[in-house]
């Protein structure tokens, strides 16, 4: 009975996860920006691009679900820092966008891009950090029984995330097809203006933080 009970705990706490993560991650918000920075791209390219970026985003959040608090504590970065840092990192991007001076990109370039922004912090950003490294310490203050269970539905749910990313990111570039050049220079502007947008908002929260 107590099996039963913890695996359906388990379950509701991966459901948690997974519901947590993809509305602070929030794919159809991502997607515009994926397309504007991809656009340049063969259409195959873009599909390992999407794959690419949903593959960085799974490998950091995994590490910082294993290590970001002792990450943080080493280096003696607050949490809000983080999130000061990756609204600075965004705010150049979208000015980039907004501008339109964003530099033809060659293959060596292809693994950066999903890095960043794509990868970090678009998709593994400072929220969907910061959410992981609660989630770690629920699932370990639990009793022992339930603690592993709850850490495989973790991992369980952050793997399926991002299986979800990798899919929508990849079939969201055949619209690129369909709205051509100026689609996706208009896509590019209005991309340039939500991330800007994003980027003041985690500064100013992280400012906020800080100066309490």
């Amino acid at each position: 009975m107590n099996g039963s009970v913890g695996a359906v705990g388990a379950l509701t706490f991966g459901i948690q996860v997974f519901v947590t993560l993809i509305v602070i991650i929030d794919p159809p918000g991502v997607m515009p920006i994926f397309l504007s920075l991809v656009s340049k791209y063969s259409p195959e390219q873009q599909r390992k691009l999407a794959w690419k970026t949903a593959s960085v985003s799974l490998l950091l959040i995994i590490i910082f679900a294993l290590f970001g608090q002792f990450i943080l504590d080493y280096l003696k970065i607050s949490l809000p820092a983080l999130q000061g840092a990756g609204g600075l990192l965004l705010l150049l991007v979208a000015l980039n966008l907004l501008t339109g001076n964003q530099k033809e990109q060659g293959n060596e370039e292809d693994v950066s891009v999903a890095l960043v922004p794509l990868g970090t912090p678009l998709l593994a950003g400072p929220g969907a950090i910061v959410a992981t490294i609660i989630f770690v310490k629920q699932a370990n203050s639990a009793g022992s029984g339930s603690s592993l269970s709850m850490m495989a539905a973790l991992f369980v749910a952050i793997i399926v995330l991002h299986i979800l990313l990798g899919l929508v990111l990849a079939y969201s570039t055949g619209i690129i097809k369909i709205i051509k050049k100026s689609g996706v220079t208009l896509i590019a502007r209005i991309a340039g203006l939500l991330l800007a947008a994003i980027a003041v908002q985690m500064l100013a929260d992280a400012i906020k933080i800080l100066s309490a």
